[in-house]
């Protein structure tokens, strides 16, 4: 008979797709938000903290499949209903706003912080759970509250330490994006049905433009495009007059670039006063040298050109225009945030102004290779949100910031949280003696100093030590028999002594001791000031 092998131990890892966040990542997570939500609260938002499972039917449209409740979330049947933990940040505003409408003002801003889940496949940085930071306005109608999201997000980079210069935030606006569509001919405002799918390869092309060029793009927008492998992806069999119109707008960045650069460069031949002219006209400070608003107001022109005839581009580009105007009365210009019509992620889901922040400093890929950080936050405006549980449109704008995304910046920059101190670290030399150590520990917690008695097996004081400097200690705490006897303590500066092991001479060893000893009295004055000694 074949014996009972037991219980099978389980594996002691991580489920895929999840991570474990230790106690400097949390501090720097923390040191990050709290900075974020400090500038969230001296814009007037306020914070909000929601449940974080939600009923698959308030999530609505946000799951990826909504025919399959299980598939894109982590969902479970409970008496009938169906519950899943939350998706986004977005869904449980929606439903607050909806279920305490009475009780709320009008508008509501608000902001929070906290993780979500998602069950898709896992990959190179793509987790299944992971933080998301958002501030949203639900109940006004006015572009003002899109610009004020943007210059709040602008202050929040640059508080948690991305210098100016090292961001951009890009705004475009979907009705700008209808109107293309409408004068290019596949958006008939009678009938939004008519040309959905060329309209849908048309937004994945443009989405591309990063990847595939100005080239692939209206290989896309035309008949299709083949690949370097030969794989063949079919267009949307759009004419050649209506890629035209179409890559226009997509183009809009790059040519009004070459239109002030060659302003610029005309003017520079003329003469400096024709210069000082030009920037004055476009809305310039001659005295200080800098052109306020210059490219966002040359790209609004361009749009302009580009819709003219469509109501509903037209009313995109003057809500982009009120925006750069409201922007750079507050001194927010093009050096931080600028109009972009290349800005088409998630133009699908919004129903207005888009915005997206980029950061512009190059990092080095794992392969050794410069290229740009990228995007680290993004939102817009969603009017349609909250009628899913009303009825009644209720206008709503916001935006997320990828938390993960973002520290990982910092990171690169140097900018990062540095590794807190661990706690000062009271040696145990004789069992006996326990309750005397543990009223140090008591005496240092109580002057607000980060304190701990060492648990372990004190037979060995090496160990002891070891343990400190694992624990990243900057102090640790030594009492003998003998310095019990004459009411004195040993306060050792491992940080201190770490340095001079490493790089000092015996004289500069003697010159700063790195173990003193002190009365027991001014145990809590000495570790203080080794402390501020090292900040």
């Amino acid at each position: 008979m074949a014996k009972d092998k037991g219980q099978r131990r389980p594996k002691a890892e991580t489920p895929k797709g999840f991570r474990d966040y230790f106690a400097h990542e949390v501090g720097a997570r923390k040191t990050m938000l709290d900075k974020i939500a400090a500038v969230y609260h001296r814009y007037g938002f306020d914070a909000l903290e929601t449940s974080a499972v939600e009923t698959v039917e308030a999530l609505g449209k946000f799951l990826p499949d909504v025919d399959r409740p299980n598939e894109g979330v982590f969902a479970w049947e409970e008496e009938g209903d169906w519950l899943a933990l939350r998706y986004d940040l977005t869904a449980p505003l929606a439903r607050v706003a909806a279920q305490y409408r009475n009780d709320l003002p009008s508008p509501y801003r608000r902001y929070a912080m906290g993780p979500v889940w998602r069950n898709e496949k896992p990959g190179p940085g793509r987790f299944r759970q992971f933080y998301q930071c958002d501030a949203d306005t639900v109940g006004a109608a006015s572009v003002a509250a899109d610009a004020e999201i943007c210059a709040m997000l602008s202050d929040a980079l640059e508080e948690v330490g991305i210098a100016r210069g090292d961001y951009v935030i890009r705004v475009n606006n979907r009705k700008v994006l209808n109107g293309v569509m409408e004068v290019a001919g596949i958006l008939d405002p009678a009938d939004p049905s008519r040309f959905e799918a060329e309209r849908g390869i048309v937004l994945r092309a443009i989405d591309k433009l990063d990847r595939l060029g100005v080239d692939g793009v209206r290989a896309l927008l035309g008949e299709g495009r083949k690949d370097a492998s030969g794989d063949f992806t079919k267009g949307a069999g759009l004419t050649s007059a209506q890629c035209t119109v179409i890559m226009r707008f997509v183009t809009a960045n790059q040519t009004v670039s070459s239109i002030l650069s060659a302003q610029v460069d005309a003017a520079v031949e003329v003469s400096k006063q024709y210069a000082s002219t030009l920037v004055h006209a476009a809305g310039g400070d001659s005295k200080s040298g800098r052109a306020r608003n210059i490219r966002n107001k040359a790209t609004v022109h361009h749009l302009r050109d580009i819709v003219g005839g469509s109501e509903v581009g037209e009313e995109g580009v003057a809500e982009l225009e009120e925006i750069a105007a409201l922007l750079d009365a507050q001194g927010y210009g093009p050096d931080r945030i600028i109009i972009d019509p290349s800005v088409v992620r998630g133009l699908g889901y919004y129903t207005g102004p888009v915005f997206e922040a980029e950061l512009t400093f190059e990092i080095t890929d794992e392969k050794g290779r410069p290229r740009q950080f990228g995007s680290v936050a993004g939102g817009g405006r969603y009017d349609d949100l909250v009628k899913r549980f009303t009825g009644q449109a209720v206008p709503a704008t916001g935006v997320s910031i990828g938390v993960d995304r973002l520290l990982a910046a910092l990171a690169a920059k140097g900018r990062g949280t540095p590794e807190a101190q661990g706690p000062v670290v009271v040696t145990v030399m004789d069992r006996t003696r326990m309750a005397e150590y543990m009223g140090m520990v008591s005496t240092l917690r109580a002057a607000g100093i980060r304190a701990e008695m060492y648990l372990g097996n004190p037979k060995n004081f090496g160990n002891q030590l070891k343990y400190a400097d694992k624990r990243q200690s900057p102090v640790a705490i030594i009492q003998g028999e003998d310095e019990a006897a004459r009411g004195v303590v040993q306060v050792k500066d491992l940080i201190l002594g770490a340095k001079l092991a490493q790089e000092a001479s015996l004289e500069e060893w003697k010159a700063q001791p790195a173990q003193v000893e002190v009365p027991l009295a001014e145990l809590v004055q000495t570790v203080r000031a080794i402390m501020g000694r090292h900040g």
